[in-house]
């Protein structure tokens, strides 16, 4: 913690001087008139063990059960900065905790919670400053981080749903592309001696002309592989070919279905629960527009944005494209028509949110009997492929 270097006077008047650690400056005076001392300069020394150039490291989750914890002590009537001093207390990881008393000091120099949380936007998005904004302006600060808090919860079960449904494929892949560079590296090359003068058909030729470039040449390959790999890395963080890949993916059998909910789960979500926390319906469509992650409802939700500026609904630019099925349009139409558009929306969301986890669970049926299907293919290729010349020789030495 930094400390501060204080030359005061006390009731006596007598000249006093000392250190005294705080967060900030106004909280060295609070401390020294604690103290009934009379400040006459305080001067900060810093921290010998504070980086600036380190920028604190938050999980989502952590911050999740920030925002729930903060709303509790606010709901109890503890005050801003006590309710942080008591954070920082019981907080276990080290990186938020650094966060917190940076917060606190901001807070404790007058400014609001909104503008230090916008000082940090790789950890607070303007999804969070805006509500929270919206809190401290209404004076339902609790309402919003308890809002929050729910908010960062599903969404981290949902994306820890699909990252933990991926698993396995993924792991079958690794696996199945392991044992083929095996075999092609060292189990191949053992039959090339007993096989060099057999007629071998075509599917033994690729599978010995595949070992000899995998043995000869793999430091091309992983070349390659990396040109190929940084090629696609530097097309794919264009807008054009993002949008490209994003119409590829939605093409996909029960994959692409998925990818669709998911992302009106975020816009439902995230629109619904601004609104329910004051914030405005151009703004809040501002904000969720970069929190999809899809371009093309990112696109629609622009030219929403611009309709509902210019007095026409939010349904009917929406509506273009067919990107969000028709059932979910009628719900929102009505939603406008009875003006009750963030209650319908946050239902919209969990609605889509429990389709979404079965599309999900669909997609990953199908993918794992597919990459399975790959995988024994592979290998039977490669049996195939050394098999058939042994079979080749048995026969004409049987024939003789």
């Amino acid at each position: 913690m930094p400390q501060f270097h204080y030359i005061a006077i006390n009731e006596t008047g007598a000249r006093m001087t000392g250190t005294v650690d705080s967060d900030s400056e106004a909280g060295a005076l609070r401390s020294l008139e604690e103290k009934r001392l009379f400040p006459v300069s305080v001067q900060g020394l810093g921290s010998a063990n504070k980086d600036k150039s380190v920028k604190p490291k938050v999980r989502t989750r952590d911050l999740g059960t920030l925002y729930g914890q903060l709303a509790d002590l606010i709901g109890s009537g503890v005050p801003l900065l006590r309710a942080l001093d008591s954070l920082i207390r019981s907080t276990p990881s080290p990186g938020l905790r650094d966060l917190l008393k940076e917060i606190r000091a901001a807070v404790a120099d007058g400014k609001s919670l909104t503008e230090t949380l916008k000082q940090y936007p790789e950890i607070f998005p303007p999804l969070h400053t805006a509500m929270i904004q919206a809190g401290e302006r209404a004076a339902f600060l609790e309402e919003v981080l308890r809002s929050l808090s729910g908010f960062m919860e599903r969404f981290e079960e949902l994306r820890s749903k699909v990252m933990g449904a991926l698993i396995y494929p993924a792991m079958l892949t690794g696996l199945g592309t392991f044992v083929m560079l095996a075999a092609l590296i060292f189990f191949v090359p053992k039959f090339e001696p007993m096989l060099a003068n057999a007629p071998k058909p075509l599917p033994s030729e690729i599978l010995f002309g595949a070992s000899k470039i995998v043995r000869s040449y793999w430091y091309l390959l992983i070349v390659g592989g990396a040109g190929v790999g940084a090629f696609l890395w530097t097309n794919l963080r264009s807008e054009a070919s993002r949008r490209k890949l994003e119409r590829w993916q939605l093409k996909i059998p029960v994959v692409g279905t998925a990818l669709r909910l998911l992302a009106i789960t975020r816009f439902c979500r995230i629109l619904g629960t601004m609104l329910a926390n004051g914030v405005p319906l151009l703004h809040a469509l501002k904000i969720s527009k970069d929190a999809t992650g899809s371009s093309i409802l990112s696109e629609r939700i622009s030219e929403a944005t611009e309709a509902v500026r210019d007095g026409k609904r939010l349904s009917e630019p929406l509506s273009v494209g067919g990107f969000i099925p028709d059932q979910i349009l009628a719900m929102i139409t009505v939603a406008e028509e009875s003006n009750k558009l963030d209650k319908v929306l946050v239902q919209i969301a969990d609605t889509v949110e429990r389709r979404t986890n079965r599309q999900v669970d669909q997609a990953v049926r199908l993918i794992e009997p597919a990459i399975l299907c790959v995988v024994a293919g592979c290998i039977g290729f490669l049996a195939l492929g050394l098999l058939l010349p042994i079979f080749t020789m048995a026969s004409a030495l049987g024939s003789k």
